[in-house]
């Protein structure tokens, strides 16, 4: 019924009421109005309830103040009986309502002659504009104007007018004007903001929603903005705070919206007001305990966050801070939450471009550390993480190294709190276990795992580990300082899974950089990390002082906590051989000294299988750092393309580009120069390395099995064997001889390794041959020591014969060419080896050394008529024919 005869119905009380001054007949339209209203509201019918409703907002004639009447006030009179009988389904038709009540209130303060709201808020406009402004900013209630003033033009429409500002013909009031708003006392006004506290759960949401639209219209204005509808969103927010959570949740989503787009507003006077009206609510919001299993403060708190992030004003940003320090200082005993959105304003603080905001923003953290730091995780352990977070950002403040210094501080005080089981799980876990003595098993029982009590431990030290990247040496050095204290002071409260997180996600990444940023791809980018600029030398500071730090502190670390981190062993040797596999010899010698380090502290504690994993990745280290001569010996230097491309119409293309031959020349100088450096440093680096496999095996010769000491000679012989491979190929070494300037080598290029790591074969098959056990075993040992033996002397023989005799006999006939003087030099160099393997033969005893002479006696024969750089080989095969080889002919004899 209602559907068919509203229009008919809206045209009779309308026009009536256009047209008529009778009390009576408006009584009655007016009591229609109402009356559809309602009908149409409770039945929710929005198109036909909105039609009334803006039908009757204009009969109120506030947006043309000049043509009130008495009429129009009874009008207002019913928009307000209105709103206090049918609000709970008004829906959007509120904005009428309330653009109304903000109107009246408009009107109310000219009459009074108050000044508006833009003397205190609008915007501060050019000095072209301030003559104009001047003119309209005189209080229109105190102002005559003529009476032929055109009244006509002065009129507006109820759209057209707005909530800002001056509704149109407000210059027009006069008394009798005043003297009929008067009739609608400003206090009834105000009841509709106090009675929204009864409307039901969805009334209050859409009487909040058109209430921020409203507030919205107000503002928008740049000349003339009004704060009324601002105001009473606080009041409003106030009687309402009693209701259940869900709905306030609700409510605040819309509020929170709101507050966070006038925050950003650019007239800066309306967003301070903005932000001291939010932070009046929080005051107020944390008067109230919050319920377990809320996190209705950190919504509460979101606003000043967003508005922290995306305020462009240096004032707004510092007048958050202050807030948020005297919500702290005041409701400390309340907040619960609400930590969370504190602490990430701080955060965000930390990174602002003003100095003066950090430097405020971190005296407040210090000041909630040092006196409120128990009730950071009172109820909400997890803000315990927010706070950490919020220290690091600290500590990469770019305004001052204190700061800086101070935050790592407080993180290091952070750890001990956590340490002591004040926090989370870790309260839990501090009952049971006494921690009196450290004894494994009284450990065992502190060490309970829980997720979070890694998720507690690991954002603080994964914090402490990024600060070691940083530019600045100091926060470098603290912050390495700090990270690996905790670690050693805190570590016996750490489970297994737990130090697994922390070597894996913490400790290895500290290297990560230096490991992958040197790594040559195609053996290129060493030669360019040495000739860099400044910016290199900072990756020179870092990677001579903090990775050779924080490397020997890992080792360090590992060793003192071994009973509970031995099954990470694994990964910490492939750390560091991963240091002695990269090509840079700093950094192998880093990565062989920590290697030696960790020995010598732990190696007494390793059983067997750890020896096995030690002496295996060794193993892996000698055969990945074998030098490589590959792209000289290739002669891929001397050709226009390289010959992995040997196509010879691409060889010609490029032969008739000049332009592009220039450009090749270049690439293959620079490929021979990073060949070169690569072979030189991989060389330095084995020489470094067969040195620190022995001192490992001189310490522990007892403890390490004939299996694993097997291992570690394999080790060795593969570089011995490598070297000599280089060694002996003649063709190399004339290539590398004719670019002698640039290599700067001795000939041969690795006689010094080879000899070296021959004599240290020889040694450690000397010793288990002496050591052994009388078992199976030792029959392995000596075939690998006869071997030996027998491959030394033949390497002495090949070089010291011609090349025309390497086959070991001499033509009848002919004259014995003597060997030259760089010859000599080698055989002088090789002597001291042969000696050993001599001493070596004749020390296998009675049985063996009879038993193998049959294998021996040709190479000591081809000794006797050879070439010698020195006499001692000669001394000392006089010496073994006469006290073994002889007895044993005269004996067969």
């Amino acid at each position: 019924m209602v559907e068919v005869c509203w229009a008919p119905m809206l045209a009779a009380f309308s026009v009536p009421l256009d047209q008529s001054d009778d009390e009576i007949v408006i009584s009655q339209c007016l009591e229609g109005f109402r009356c559809a209203i309602h009908v149409t509201a409770a039945m929710s019918m929005k198109t036909q309830r909105d039609a009334f409703i803006t039908s009757l907002a204009k009969f109120t004639s506030l947006h043309s103040a000049a043509d009130i009447k008495q009429k129009n006030i009874e009008a207002i009179k019913a928009i307000l009986l209105i709103a206090d009988e049918d609000g709970n389904y008004l829906q959007e038709a509120w904005e009428h309502i309330l653009t109304c009540v903000s109107r009246f209130e408009n009107l109310h303060l000219v009459g009074e002659g108050a000044p508006p709201d833009a003397t205190f808020f609008a915007l501060q406009q050019p000095d072209l504009d301030k003559s104009k402004q001047a003119k309209s900013s005189i209080i229109p209630g105190l102002k005559k104007k003529a009476p032929n003033a055109g009244a006509a033009s002065k009129r507006g429409t109820y759209d057209s007018a707005g909530v800002g500002g001056k509704a149109s013909g407000v210059d027009q009031m006069n008394n009798a004007v005043t003297i009929l708003l008067e009739q609608v006392g400003i206090a009834e006004m105000n009841r509709v903001f106090i009675r929204s506290q009864n409307l039901n759960s969805e009334g209050i949401i859409d009487f909040v929603k058109a209430l921020c639209k409203v507030s919205m219209e107000e503002l928008r204005s740049a000349s003339d903005p009004r704060v009324f509808s601002l105001t009473k969103i606080v009041e409003i927010t106030h009687y309402n705070m009693n209701r259940i959570r869900l709905v306030w949740s609700s409510i605040w989503h819309v509020l929170s919206e709101f507050f966070v787009t006038i925050g950003c507003s650019e007239n800066l006077s309306i967003a301070i007001f903005a932000m001291d009206s939010l932070r009046q609510l929080a005051m107020k919001f944390l008067e109230r305990e919050e319920l377990a299993n809320y996190n209705f403060q950190n919504e509460f708190m979101k606003p000043f966050v967003v508005v922290m992030r995306k305020s462009r004003a240096v004032e707004i940003r510092e007048l958050i801070i202050r807030c948020v320090s005297q919500m702290v200082l005041a409701r400390v005993n309340h907040v619960k939450s609400g930590w969370k959105s504190m602490f990430m304003v701080f955060a965000t603080a930390s990174y602002d471009d003003h100095k003066n905001i950090v430097l405020l923003a971190f005296e407040i953290i210090e000041k909630i550390l040092r006196d409120y730091f128990p009730y950071i995780t009172e109820t909400e352990s997890s803000t315990f993480t927010d706070c950490v977070n919020c220290l690091i950002a600290f500590t990469n403040s770019r305004f001052n190294k204190d700061i800086s210094l101070n935050a790592i501080g407080f993180l290091r005080f952070c750890a001990a709190k956590l340490a002591e089981g004040d926090i989370g799980s870790s309260s839990r876990l501090k009952e049971p276990s006494p921690r009196l003595t450290k004894d494994g098993k009284q450990e065992g029982a502190i060490q309970v795992d829980k997720d979070d009590h890694i998720h507690f431990w690991f954002p603080l030290l994964a914090g402490l580990s990024e600060l070691t990247f940083d530019l600045r040496p100091e926060i470098r050095k603290s912050s390495l300082q700090v990270l690996f204290d905790t670690l050693r002071n805190h570590g016996h409260v750490f489970s297994l899974p737990l130090w697994e997180k922390v070597f894996d996600s913490v400790l290895f990444p500290i290297f990560d950089y230096v490991r992958h940023a040197i790594d040559p791809s195609g053996g290129s980018s060493q030669g360019q990390s040495a000739e860099n600029d400044p910016a290199e030398l900072d990756q020179d500071a870092w990677m001579y002082e903090t990775c050779t730090l924080a490397l020997q502190l890992v080792v360090d670390l590992f060793v003192k906590f071994y009973d509970t981190v031995h099954p990470l062993l694994k990964k910490v040797l492939s750390l560091l051989t991963s240091f002695i596999k990269r090509p840079h010899q700093s950094l192998a010698g880093i990565g062989i000294a920590a290697f030696v380090r960790l020995m010598s502290s732990a190696g007494s504690v390793f059983v067997d299988e750890k020896w096995l994993e030690v002496v295996l990745s060794l193993k892996e280290a000698t055969t990945e750092t074998l030098p490589d001569f590959s792209y000289i010996a290739s002669g891929a230097y001397l050709e226009n393309v390289p010959i992995e491309n040997g196509d010879s119409s691409d060889k010609r293309e490029d032969e008739s580009q000049p332009s592009e031959d220039g450009t090749e020349e270049t690439s293959r100088s620079r490929n021979l120069y990073f060949a070169i450096a690569d072979a030189k440093c991989r060389a330095a680096v084995q020489l470094l390395l067969i040195q620190a496999v022995m001192e490992i095996y001189n310490m522990y010769r007892a403890q390490l099995s004939a299996q694993n000491t097997v291992i570690l000679f394999e080790a060795l012989h593969t570089v011995a064997t490598h070297a000599h491979k280089i060694n002996s190929d003649n063709d190399l070494r004339t290539k590398l001889q004719e670019l002698g300037s640039m290599t700067q080598m001795q000939d041969p290029p690795l006689l010094r390794l080879e000899n070296e790591s021959y004599q240290l074969c020889l040694t450690i098959l000397q010793n288990i041959f002496l050591d052994r056990a009388p078992d199976e075993g030792s029959l392995e040992v000596e075939t690998h020591l006869v071997g030996l033996c027998k491959e030394v002397l033949e390497v002495y023989l090949s070089t010291a014969r011609p090349a025309h005799l390497s086959g070991g006999i001499q033509p009848l006939g002919h004259w014995l060419i003597p060997v030259g003087s760089s010859k000599r030099r080698e055989l002088a160099a090789r002597a001291p080896l042969v000696v050993s393997t001599l001493q070596a033969i004749s020390g296998l005893g009675d049985s063996s050394f009879e038993k193998n002479l049959g294998q021996f006696f040709p190479l000591l024969a081809g000794l006797i008529s050879c070439e010698h750089g020195s006499g001692e080989v000669q001394v000392a095969l006089s010496d073994m024919f006469s006290t073994w080889v002889g007895p044993i002919v005269l004996q067969s004899c």
